[in-house]
């Protein structure tokens, strides 16, 4: 629904608009209609039924009779099911916002007091600032450096919480080339008003022009985070022959890692943030709690190219990978790129989680 010639609505920029447009057109109508007849009944009610004299007494009804039990039935199921639509149809819209297609293009967000910074893979980075192609699904995994904000662009009709500690995820396909507002929807201190940005929604050939020329500066994402990795020391003890300290990291994104208790967790961006600030919080079953945490060391964008480096060692993600203690006598089998199933050599000592 195009609601161009309406100013008090924005434009319809994305794959989401129609449908929310949509919905929203449909309560407004149920609203309406339901406002609009509830006062006509009430104003010919008032005076059709209204006291001719002083002296007249109202007829008794028969409040137990065949007419007025239908008249209640008929005004309790047809507002459920009214509601019932609303439900089911706003539940769609939902599921599908929050099912990012796999070919998504992948772009890291991070609020901070009171900006936007945004780093591509590639390693171009904005603040306040979001370059996209148009037609292409785009997949935001936002977080927080301190407090909640929220990622909300009104011309894709997206609104997502940005949450200090975790990732959150947002997705849309811009289908008009233009600039859009991007704004913070929850208040988040004195200059919550000023932490604004524009989306910029390109051409697919302006788009790559300008990503080559972008400032995308000494590599990317994943290459700045081989530096971190070295630079930190995490290769010392996550050595890539097997003999570190601690778990091999090829191949661990996206797979399944067993913890001490018996838990098997998924290897996501969470559970790698989570080792890098918290090591402790899961510990793969088989190693001991020796490393130290990097919170502080390595700043959410670091943390961030960090993940990439990971994602981007070994198999790619659904590979059939697995992390857990070795077996006695045996040596653990961490994959290695392109072979899964390669055993490597068992560690000298025990650490904790994957990604510490």
């Amino acid at each position: 629904m195009d609601w161009k010639y309406l100013p008090i609505f924005p434009e319809s920029a994305s794959n989401f608009a129609p449908h929310v447009d949509a919905l929203y057109a449909y309560l407004v109508a149920v609203s309406a209609f339901f406002s609009i007849l509830i006062a006509i009944v009430i104003v010919v009610f008032a005076y059709k039924y209204q006291r001719k004299s002083d002296t007249e007494i109202p007829v008794p009804l028969n409040d137990h009779g065949a007419g007025s039990l239908i008249l209640e039935v008929t005004w309790s199921v047809i507002p459920l099911l009214l509601s019932l639509v609303m439900f089911g149809w706003g539940a769609v819209i939902f599921f599908n916002e929050s099912k990012p297609p796999a070919d998504a293009m992948e772009i890291w967000v991070t609020g901070k007091q009171w900006m936007w910074k945004i780093q591509h893979l590639e390693g171009t980075r904005e603040i306040n600032e979001l370059h996209i192609p148009v037609n292409r699904n785009i997949r935001l995994t936002l977080t927080s450096e301190d407090v909640i904000h929220d990622f909300y662009v009104p011309a894709f009709r997206t609104k997502t919480d940005v949450v200090p500690g975790r990732y959150t995820t947002e997705w849309f396909r811009p289908t008009k080339v233009g600039e859009y507002h991007l704004f913070c929807a929850e208040y988040c201190g004195t200059k919550h008003s000023g932490m604004v940005g524009t989306v910029y929604v390109m051409n697919e050939g302006d788009y790559e022009a300008w990503l080559t020329g972008g400032g995308a500066g000494t590599g990317s994402m994943a290459e700045k985070g081989a530096a971190l990795f070295q630079q930190l020391g995490c290769v010392t003890c996550h050595a890539m022959d097997g003999k570190g300290r601690c778990p091999n990291l090829n191949g661990v994104y996206g797979s399944k890692v067993e913890l001490k208790g018996g838990q098997v967790v998924t290897a996501d961006a969470s559970y790698i943030r989570e080792s890098i600030v918290n090591p402790l919080a899961k510990i793969v079953n088989g190693y001991d709690g020796i490393m130290p945490t990097f919170q502080g060391l390595a700043t959410e964008d670091q943390i961030q190219q960090l993940i990439e480096y990971v994602k981007s060692i070994g198999p790619k993600s659904g590979a059939a990978s697995s992390l857990g203690a070795p077996e006695a006598g045996k040596a653990p089998r961490y994959p290695l790129p392109g072979n899964p199933k390669t055993p490597q050599k068992a560690a000298t000592q025990k650490s904790p989680g994957a990604a510490q």
